[in-house]
């Protein structure tokens, strides 16, 4: 009797939880923004609606001759082995249903991956945990990474509630931007696991592999903010690399393009400049909460039998070119990857700089742009 009361107890809670906490969920597929959203969700209920009407006739006959058809009622049951009939019946109308979905699905298919006449195209690439956009032909590149607010959150032990922090995990710091109403041809590669490219509301997702070149195209037709997330177990921290595509009017996107084009000439010209050190060491915390503190934490502890502490070692505290090897290089067999590629030459002097005076090293040195452009 207790345990039988127990058990009507859970039930309780279990109901009045349902109605307090629950996932957001939908009744269907999101139309989405693009055309390919829309024609794989017209699919989608075409392919429904043929289901459901085969359902209704193979269920329907079934009640209808469990009711009518009973031997309470003296039905007898036929006594025949074969029927030519019967087998060209179930040969030939399923054939013919499967002809009449294959016709639209593959023309969506076909549309799906003609990457034909694009106005622009943009190379994706995948990193642990990141993405790199490069727009080709434009001399714009960048990566988009968790932001900080979302970043300082999910850490163990943050005094930042997740619940005030708007979008969390779904927001970034440098956003993909595009025109609308463009064709843009989406080039996806990954430079160490596969990833995999998805924002629902484009209607298709694309995975990101190492050494190899995936097409995909997006048109968007609405302004507005789009969000996604990698669609691949990609590591420790798959469930934050994010996406976020910010979608202009063509003349704010050309706007836009200008101010980068503008910024990336001025970090030319930082990089040939030395540097304060108390400004690389400000620079630094912000290129470290972004790119270290997932593995090293937030006050270089590191994960005691999984990632090494920076506080103290032998690497931020030594030998101040085997530490710019490290951070340009990373090591091999280990998780530590390289961020040659990742980071600009300021980037990495300021990182380097905060590492070695800051999170509880003190070692009172600095390094400059100019000495990690000269390593390229």
């Amino acid at each position: 009797m207790n345990k039988l009361k127990q058990l009507f107890a859970g039930g309780a809670v279990l109901t009045f939880m349902s109605g307090v906490a629950h996932a957001e969920y939908g009744l269907n597929m999101p139309v989405g923004v693009t055309e390919t959203s829309r024609q794989v969700y017209d699919l989608h209920m075409l392919i429904l609606w043929v289901c459901v009407a085969i359902g209704v006739v193979v269920f329907g006959a079934m009640v209808y001759s469990m009711i009518y058809h009973r031997k309470s009622r003296g039905a007898v049951a036929a006594q025949f082995h074969e029927s030519m009939t019967a087998e060209l019946v179930w040969t030939v109308i399923p054939f013919v249903i499967l002809v009449v979905m294959a016709i639209p699905a593959t023309t969506v298919l076909i549309d799906m991956h003609d990457t034909s006449e694009a106005d622009m195209t943009v190379k994706v690439t995948g990193y642990q945990w990141k993405w790199g956009y490069e727009y080709i032909g434009e001399d714009v590149a960048f990566f988009s990474s968790l932001d900080a607010k979302s970043n300082e959150a999910r850490q163990v032990g943050s005094d930042i509630d997740p619940a005030t922090v708007e979008n969390y995990l779904l927001d970034v710091d440098h956003p993909l931007v595009l025109p609308v109403g463009k064709k843009v041809r989406i080039l996806l590669t990954a430079a160490d696991v596969i990833h995999a490219w998805w924002v629902p509301d484009f209607g298709w997702k694309k995975d990101a592999i190492p050494g190899f070149i995936n097409e995909a195209w997006v048109r968007v037709d609405e302004p507005g903010v789009y969000r996604g997330q990698c669609a691949e177990l990609c590591g420790r921290d798959h469930g934050f690399m994010p996406i976020v595509v910010v979608v202009k009017s063509v003349e704010d996107y050309e706007a836009w393009l200008a101010e980068q084009k503008g910024a990336a000439a001025s970090a030319k010209l930082a990089a040939i400049e030395d540097l304060d050190p108390r400004e690389l060491k400000q620079k630094g915390k912000k290129v470290y909460r972004a790119n270290c503190v997932a593995c090293h934490q937030k006050k270089g502890e590191g994960i005691p039998g999984v990632f090494p502490a920076i506080t103290g070692s032998a690497i931020a505290t030594g030998d101040i070119n085997s530490h710019i090897n490290m951070v340009m290089n990373g090591k091999i067999g280990t998780a530590m990857a390289g961020f040659k590629d990742q980071l600009s030459d300021v980037e990495l002097a300021a990182v380097i700089t905060y590492q070695r005076n800051s999170l509880g090293n003190k070692v009172g040195d600095a390094v400059q742009p100019a000495q990690i452009a000269a390593l390229r």
